[in-house]
C-alpha cells in the first residue's frame, strides 16, 4: 500500500506527537515518489524541533522550505513568513503545513482562514499513544475538538505515530497501529498511515497492517546523536 496523500496537507496533534518528524519523512517520500514538494513550517509557539533544523537537507533534495525570515530564524517570536499565504493560493503538487502543538499553535490555521477558503485541504491529526494525552481513545478525540475550535478546520484522517524514541519495540508498533484502528472506529477518521523507525524495518511484518507505512529517518536529534541521511530512499517496506 502506498501513500498517496497530495495538495495541501495539514499536520496537526499535541505536544511531542511527532508532527514535525512526520512532515519532514513525508515530505521526502512523496518527492522520492516524483512530486513538487514544498513545506512550511508554521510552528510559532515551541522554539525546539522544528521543520527550519531540516531545511538544509531538505532544500538538497529539491523540496521547497518555508521558513521565517533568516532574522527571525532562531528568534521565540510568532513570526509567520508572507510567503505561507502564496503558497497555499498556488500550491505544489504536495504542500506541507507542519503546525504548532494543541489547539494553541492550531489558531495559526485561523489566521489563514482567508487563503485555505474554497482549497481542498486534509488535516491529520498525528496521534502517538505513548504521550500523555494521547494515551487514550478519549483524549485524543478532546485534542481533535481543541484544535477543530481552534483552527475553525475540520478533521480528516489519523496518522498513527507511536513511538518510544531510542526505546520503541516492534510489538510498540504493532500496538500503535492497533489503538488508532479504534480511534479511526469512534472517531469516523480513516488511518492514512502509520510511521515506523527505519532502524526497525527489518523486524516488521509488513502484512499486520490495514494501511500505508511511512519509515522514519529521525532528524530532529540531541546534539550527541546523528540525524538519519534524507538523500535515499528506505527499504521499500512492502517488500518484507
Amino acid at each position: 500500500m502506498e501513500i498517496n496523500l497530495d495538495g495541501i496537507v495539514v499536520i496537526v496533534g499535541n505536544y511531542g506527537s511527532g508532527k514535525t518528524e512526520v512532515s519532514i519523512n513525508l515530505a521526502v517520500k512523496r518527492k522520492h515518489g516524483g512530486l513538487d514538494v514544498c513545506i512550511a513550517d508554521l510552528d510559532l509557539v515551541n522554539p525546539y524541533f522544528r521543520t527550519r533544523e531540516a531545511r538544509g537537507p531538505l532544500s538538497e533534495l529539491g523540496i521547497d522550505v518555508i521558513v521565517p525570515p533568516e532574522k527571525y530564524l532562531q528568534a521565540d517570536l510568532p513570526v509567520l513568513s508572507p510567503a505561507i499565504a502564496g503558497i497555499i493560493r498556488q500550491p505544489s503538487q504536495l504542500t506541507l503545513l507542519d503546525v504548532g502543538g494543541d489547539g494553541v499553535g492550531a489558531g495559526v490555521l485561523a489566521t489563514l482562514s482567508d487563503s485555505l477558503r474554497n482549497k481542498r485541504v486534509h488535516m491529520l491529526q498525528v496521534v502517538n499513544p505513548f504521550r500523555p494525552f494521547t494515551d487514550t481513545v478519549e483524549g485524543c478525540l478532546e485534542i481533535r475538538d481543541e484544535i477543530e475550535k481552534a483552527s475553525k478546520m475540520a478533521m480528516s484522517g489519523i496518522i498513527g505515530n507511536a513511538n518510544l524514541i531510542d526505546e520503541t519495540t516492534v510489538d510498540d508498533v504493532y500496538g500503535g497501529h492497533d489503538f488508532v484502528n479504534v480511534l479511526s472506529k469512534q472517531s469516523g477518521l480513516p488511518v492514512e498511515f502509520v510511521t515506523v523507525a527505519v532502524e526497525l524495518l527489518p523486524e516488521i511484518d509488513s502484512k499486520r497492517f490495514s494501511c500505508p507505512l511511512l519509515s522514519i529517518k529521525r532528524q530532529l536529534v540531541p546534539p550527541w546523536k546523528r540525524v538519519g541521511t534524507l538523500n535515499s530512499e528506505a527499504v521499500d517496506i512492502t517488500s518484507l
